[in-house]
């Protein structure tokens, strides 16, 4: 049984881990790392590493979605951001790289996302995306998707993502009508991934509405302030075990539907991702991690997707720094730094050659202890 706290009469509180607060026991085995596959499966489509890119438009613009899939990941893009707002967003994007960390820097960032979303600039990027070659993914948010889904659709996507801070499967309005996800999903003909979710109860809901992944976090690091703005935070090594104990039973609750889950958060290094995948996730989506390589759009500047809100920003800003390399390098080195920013994916193969699995799915079998 999970710890359970008395922090005052009548009060209780769960104890939840985050990724620091864990690390990863060896087994018996080693293996080579050559032997090692990182590749994984979403429905149809088939990924050599498990990485998801984060839809900010500080990483992920059309070419860089596209090259995030050349290397064996999948990008995705928000259809809600500077590329479907902006003809040419090449300026504002070297504007926002420019700026410093201080309150401007949000101020700035709700102005240039105060320009209205265009339709005809959606079905463009999602060409782009399509030309590029490989899986075509893009994001929208639940508050916008029936309004943005006939042109997405159109458009021609193969992974639809519905992703906010938090997304349920039972959200209730008095003032519009809710996105009825389970419905949404039915009448669709391509895989959705959902999320963030915190706990298992929601981890299950979401997976009953036919999700094909669920998204589990709401992509926390040391830039994001949803704790100091709604007082939420993740301990991700809870929520990710959480969620594979939900996926547990709904597996059995449908006689084997197995419902892929993509890990949001608390994430800066190849060592991060190896506890992330041990306990239980299939994917990890990476944002400011793949703000250093050199392909990201914002020259090396990150924020949240949150982080321009109009009326509530939940992210600062964090200001360009130097590219650690390309994205290649990023993934698959060679590292020159002991750090374990770089060669993120060969870290992982390593850590489980290591510990003697072959691939994913055994990996997330492996041992864990807590080190704090």
């Amino acid at each position: 049984m999970r710890d359970v706290v008395e922090i005052g009469l009548g009060k209780t509180a769960q104890r939840g881990y985050h990724l620091d607060e864990i690390a990863i026991v060896p087994s018996r085995r080693t293996r080579d790392v050559d032997d090692v596959s990182t590749a994984w499966q979403l429905d149809a489509y088939q990924f050599g590493i498990p990485c998801v890119g984060h839809p900010s438009d500080a990483t992920m613009s059309p070419a860089s979605a596209v090259r995030l899939g050349q290397l064996g990941g999948l990008g995705v893009l928000n259809v809600e951001g500077l590329w479907t707002r902006y003809e040419n967003p090449a300026k504002v994007l070297e504007e926002l790289a420019g700026l410093d960390e201080d309150a401007r820097a949000t101020k700035r960032l709700q102005e240039v996302y105060a320009e209205p979303i265009r339709p005809d600039l959606i079905a463009e990027r999602v060409r782009e995306l399509r030309d590029g070659g490989g899986t075509v993914a893009v994001r929208v948010s639940p508050q916008h998707t029936l309004a943005l889904a006939p042109v997405i659709l159109d458009a021609g996507v193969d992974i639809l993502v519905i992703q906010g801070t938090i997304v349920s499967a039972e959200h209730v309005s008095t003032t519009d009508e809710p996105l009825n996800l389970k419905e949404f999903i039915a009448d669709l003909d391509l895989p959705v991934i959902v999320g963030g979710c915190t706990d298992y109860k929601t981890a299950l809901h979401l997976m009953r509405t036919g999700a094909a992944g669920v998204i589990v976090g709401i992509g926390g690091d040391d830039w994001s302030t949803t704790e100091s703005v709604l007082g939420i935070r993740v301990p991700m090594a809870t929520a990710i075990a959480d969620a594979a104990a939900a996926r547990r039973d709904y597996l059995d609750e449908t006689g084997g539907r197995y419902v892929h889950l993509i890990a949001d958060g608390d994430m800066q290094t190849s060592g991060d991702i190896a506890k992330a995948l041990g306990c239980g996730a299939d994917a990890v989506m990476l944002g400011e991690p793949l703000s250093l390589c050199e392909e990201a759009p914002a020259g090396g500047a990150w924020w949240h997707s949150a982080a321009s809100h109009p009326s509530l920003p939940r992210g600062a800003f964090e200001v360009a720094g130097e590219p650690l390399g390309s994205m290649e390098k990023l993934l698959f080195g060679p590292a020159d730094e002991p750090d374990g920013q770089l060669n993120l994916f060969g870290g992982l193969r390593r850590a489980m050659a290591k510990c003697g699995y072959r691939d994913l799915k055994e990996f997330q079998k492996v041992g864990l202890v807590l080190d704090r």
